[in-house]
């Protein structure tokens, strides 16, 4: 099974050999393309169908809540934490990134950019939250609590004094550049880091 394409970017990125922790692990996927490459990942997933099919492929997974239970993670207990297409859901996105870095001093965030071009088309023509293929469905039904864009996640890690050590933009599935991503990233991947 081919992998979404943020899911790959930050596979081909995690070095091989280190601890992973993925946050919102869905049903595994990353884990499994991690684990293939010797990295010992495990998940939290608070969604308990995923936790259950994560189980059934062998990998560690537990039931949890980024908002709350990451607090339960040991300082530095991983190289690397993970959180994928799961900004924008949390209670407080500043205070899980934060606590990200303290349970690894490294992570990738991804995102959907809710200031690419369409979506502000959309908004300017109908006057109405927009629906695309990266955010499926209607404000009503979606888990989107905060609407992230590039430059708001650049804002606050410069803000908080976070490292950003590598940035990736998705327009469609294919890489976009770093000039315009605001507009053009459908998609953001951040590697961040703590300050030494």
């Amino acid at each position: 099974m081919a992998l979404r394409p943020d899911l790959a970017i930050i596979a081909g990125a995690v070095p091989a050999a280190t601890r992973v922790l993925d946050v919102g692990c869905g049903d595994g996927d990353l884990i499994a393309a991690l684990s293939d490459k010797g990295v010992d990942a495990r998940g939290l997933e608070i969604d308990a169908a995923n936790v259950t099919a994560a189980i059934a492929r062998g990998q560690s997974v537990v039931q949890g809540d980024a908002n709350r239970d990451l607090a339960d993670y040991p300082d530095d207990a991983f190289d690397y934490a993970i959180l994928s297409q799961t900004l924008q859901t949390t209670e407080r996105p500043d205070r899980v990134i934060a606590e990200l870095l303290r349970i690894a001093p490294r992570a990738f965030v991804s995102f959907p950019n809710f200031a690419h071009w369409r979506v502000r088309l959309a908004l300017l023509w109908n006057g109405r939250m927009p629906v695309t293929r990266l955010l499926p469905v209607a404000w009503y039904e979606t888990p989107n609590i905060h609407h992230v864009t590039v430059a708001d996640f650049r804002d606050l890690v410069r803000a908080r004094g976070i490292g950003v050590e590598a940035a990736w933009y998705l327009s469609g599935d294919k890489p976009t550049s770093a000039a315009a991503a605001t507009w053009r990233a459908e998609h953001a991947i951040f590697l961040i880091s703590r300050c030494a």
